[in-house]
Formats: C-alpha cells, structure tokens, sequence
C-alpha cells in the first residue's frame, strides 16, 4: 500500500493568485477525504500577510469533519505556529526547515541553523504533546538561489530532526530539479545515517517543474518508500521559489501507480471529480492530465 498525502488544501492553494473562500477550502479537503485521502495537510500556521492564501486556518479547522481514520495536518514554522496549530486542533504538524542559507532566509525570514533548532524544539514539544510530527526539509535537491545542493548536508539534518523526536522525515524537491538518480542516491544515504540512530519513517515531496516529477516518485517506490506528498490537481508552487510550478498531481500519480500494481486507499474517478471542482473555483484548468484525458480503460466510451 502505498500513501498518498494530500496536501493541495496547503502547498496547493498557498502558490495560487486565487484566494478561494473558506468555505471552498473547507469543500476541497471534505472532497479529498470522500475521494480516500487519509492524511491531509489542511492549512499551514504562518503570517497572514506573507502566505495570505493561509490566514484563515483556524476558521478552516473549525469547519472540517472529524472522521475516524483521517489526520489533518497543519504546517508550523516556528513555536508559535505550533502553538496556534494545538489550539485549533491538528492531528499532526509538518515543520519545514530549508537546507541551504539562502533560501531560508528567502522563505522564512531567519538563518538556516536557527530553522534547524526551531524545528527540534518543535518535534521535542511535539512529542511531549503526544502529537505526531513531521520534519520536511526544502529544496534537498536543489536550491534556486545557491544551486546543487551537498546531500551530506540533508543527511546531517534528517539525522538531527530523528534524534529531536519527528516520527517522520520528509525531502522536498521544492522546484523541481531531481532526477531519478538523485532520488536513489539522497534516499539511500538518509536511510543508512538513520538505520543508527533512530527508525523515522521516510517520506517524499516532488514537484514537476521539469516534468521529472512522476520519475523520481517511482523511483522512490522502487526503493521501498511508502509515502508520497501530492497535490490535486498538480496545483501550487512555492511562492518565495523563482518560476516554481505545481506539485505532482494526486490523480495522476494514482493512475501511475496503481497500473502499476500498487494499492493505494484513493479513487480515481472521484479525485478527477475534485479537480474539476478546484479548477472551476480558480477559474482556470488545473495542471493535472487525467481530468482531460481520463483514466483508461475508460469507464465510459468516448
């Protein structure tokens, strides 16, 4: 099985020019969980004026249906994101943490290792919480303002966010620019510096900048890792990344993998449904293709 973690209600939405309404919001992740989403990043705790597309997460929280089985999962970038995201009631949170200097500083507004002890604390106090906590760090393969990026220095970070309690470790290709050997090599190096320290669960995050997207997510299945970020609609972008383009699109990466063989808990024709809904309420075609070309066979003849 492999999971999918739907995260358009937040990386989706917060790179959009649209600023959809909270009950549309509240509409999409209600949507994605009908579709078989069991873990959905719903809203991030960040400044409103810097990501306003996210200045109503505590509203979006209070509106969302409390399912069994299903984890909403609020993005934090400091303590007091955690803090507000306790308070509105997130099964779990995401700490972002930029590897390069630059685009931490770009992003968030302070030095890569102060990010870094931001986040540990985060994953310390989430565990005291008894909240699972997820640590994803950016651009890990490659940052629009420094270039190639030194794995040892992804490795030496994804060790550090185990050690401090994050129950997963999640790499982010934030704009785009990995390949598939790339994936093979981070992948392994990261698993073997954790195999002795702690047994964090690995989890990959790819957008398809450079149409390498759907590439580098098989390969990180062909290497054993179970869980996928994606987006519906291949919608989002990071919005402080130059020219950075939409995540890998949920409907498609489950068309991928499920022809190939492998089970995930999503349904095809609901999540294409769920594009055209989004894309109706941007009013604009999302990115993804299966909401033009359809699944195959076909359900219904052309």
């Amino acid at each position: 099985m492999i999971e999918v973690i739907e995260v358009s209600p937040r990386d989706g939405l917060q790179n959009e020019s649209v600023l959809l309404p909270t009950a549309a919001k509240v509409e999409l992740i209600a949507r994605a969980v009908a579709a078989g989403a069991r873990r959905v990043e719903a809203v991030s705790f960040v400044r409103p004026d810097a990501v306003p597309a996210m200045a109503d997460a505590e509203t979006v929280m209070a509106g969302v249906e409390r399912r069994p089985g299903v984890s909403y999962i609020g993005l934090v970038l400091n303590r007091r994101g955690f803090e507000r995201a306790v308070a509105a009631g997130v099964d779990e949170v995401n700490v972002v943490v930029p590897v390069t200097e630059t685009f931490s500083r770009r992003n968030q507004n302070a030095g890569a290792e102060d990010l870094m002890r931001m986040a540990e604390d985060v994953a310390a106090r989430a565990v005291d919480a008894g909240m699972p906590c997820s640590v994803t760090f950016a651009v890990a393969f490659g940052c629009p303002f420094e270039g190639e990026v030194d794995p040892r220095r992804v490795v030496a970070l994804a060790v550090r966010a185990a050690r401090a309690g994050a129950g997963e470790v999640a790499l982010a290709d934030t704009i785009g620019v990995g390949v598939p050997a790339q994936v093979r090599s981070l992948v392994g190096a990261v698993r073997e510096a954790l195999a002795g320290v702690a047994d964090p669960a690995l989890r990959m995050h790819f957008h398809n900048t450079r149409n390498t997207g759907y590439a580098n997510a098989v390969a990180a299945v062909d290497l054993g890792v179970t869980r996928l970020d994606a987006s519906i609609g291949g919608i989002g972008g990071c919005p402080f990344a130059p020219r950075a383009t939409g995540n890998i699109a949920t409907e498609d990466l489950v068309y991928l993998l499920e022809r190939s063989g492998l089970r995930t808990s999503l349904d095809l024709e609901q999540l294409v449904d769920t594009a055209r809904f989004l894309g109706e309420a941007l009013g604009r075609p999302v990115p993804a293709l299966l909401p033009r070309a359809g699944g195959f066979p076909s359900p219904v003849p052309a």
